[in-house]
């Protein structure tokens, strides 16, 4: 028995039960009694590590992450680790690669050390199967989970992500509104945002009157996403006869490389090739010209899941969604 099954029996949120537990003022007489019935009923006895009882908590959260050199990743770990120390939590991280074994024995680890929360950083952490989501729901029958910019609905999981579709949609709009024709998509990730990407290229054609050209968009395998293997996979393209007048990537790493395409085909960027980059990482200004890129509001969302884990583990109802918006922040790599 613990804090979930009590907040289902009772009927209300497992928030609403740690309040009661924690003798929150703001909790009407009613649904007060109504808990502690079930809990007097049902011979429950508040574990000390459980979240959102204020009482003897490790003060800690685990950080599951499936890359930490990744820089849209490694820069997220750094806020989050901020942001919780500031709130007087240390953070425990587990990096799991990306298989679904190794996740669930990241998790499993995380709340053999009585962690108070989890965030699980990125959508990797999101199976396309929903048997395999089944590790999440167990976790947040314990503590509470945050997902930072994935979406997975679920009792006491909670998300904070960008609107990728919208984001990625306005940016191809922006290169057909500058005159480019033929926008090769270039994208290294076939899971739910990577997904969400390619709709809103598509959604962009289509809100043009276009057709989409399957032959523009082309998958780079994550082994194969670092910049030459980028580079020499846009040289054979154009070996090949495909045209294109712009590449846009669904990370900036991938815009690199075309970058790195664009000098070795001796083509002119943007006067030739418009390139735009997806994260507004520190690689585009390091980048000669400095990219274009959507930036998809990493430090507002990272911020915000410490501030929904932070709520939660103090008894106040916090939204199970929270999604930003996009920015596209243009440079020299397009026109």
């Amino acid at each position: 028995m613990n804090i979930y099954d009590i907040s289902k029996k009772a009927g209300v949120s497992i928030a609403t039960v740690s309040r009661v537990l924690n003798n929150n003022p703001h909790v009407s007489a009613k649904t007060r009694e109504r808990v502690l019935a079930v809990i007097n009923d049902c011979n429950y006895v508040p574990n000390a590590f459980a979240r959102g009882l204020g009482l003897n908590t490790m003060k800690t959260i685990g950080l599951l992450c499936p890359d930490a050199s990744d820089p849209f990743l490694a820069r997220a770990l750094s806020i989050l680790e901020r942001s919780f120390r500031s709130h007087h939590y240390d953070c425990m991280l587990c990096c799991t690669e990306r298989t679904l074994d190794a996740r669930q024995k990241g998790i499993e680890l995380l709340k053999s050390k009585h962690v108070d929360g989890i965030v699980l950083m990125g959508s990797t952490f999101v199976e396309p199967r929903e048997k395999d989501n089944a590790y999440i729901r167990d976790a947040a029958s314990q503590v509470p989970v945050v997902l930072l910019n994935a979406s997975y609905a679920s009792e006491n999981v909670y998300c904070v992500l960008c609107d990728e579709q919208r984001a990625t949609m306005e940016a191809t709009q922006y290169l057909l509104d500058t005159g480019r024709k033929n926008i090769l998509y270039l994208y290294h990730s076939k899971n739910h945002n990577g997904q969400k990407k390619l709709a809103g290229y598509k959604a962009a054609l289509e809100s043009r009157g276009l057709p989409v050209n399957e032959a523009l968009i082309q998958f780079c395998s994550a082994e194969k996403s670092d910049v030459p293997n980028v580079r020499d996979q846009l040289l054979a393209l154009k070996k090949e006869g495909l045209v294109f007048d712009a590449v846009q990537t669904s990370e900036d790493v991938l815009a690199i490389g075309a970058v790195k395409f664009a000098k070795a085909a001796k083509l002119s960027v943007p006067k030739a090739l418009s390139i735009v980059g997806h994260n507004n990482s520190a690689y585009c200004l390091y980048s000669d010209p400095e990219i274009t890129s959507v930036d998809n509001k990493l430090q507002a969302i990272s911020e915000q899941c410490v501030t929904t884990m932070m709520g939660v583990l103090e008894g106040r109802e916090m939204p199970h969604k929270v999604v930003f918006t996009g920015e596209l922040v243009k440079r020299q790599s397009t026109l």
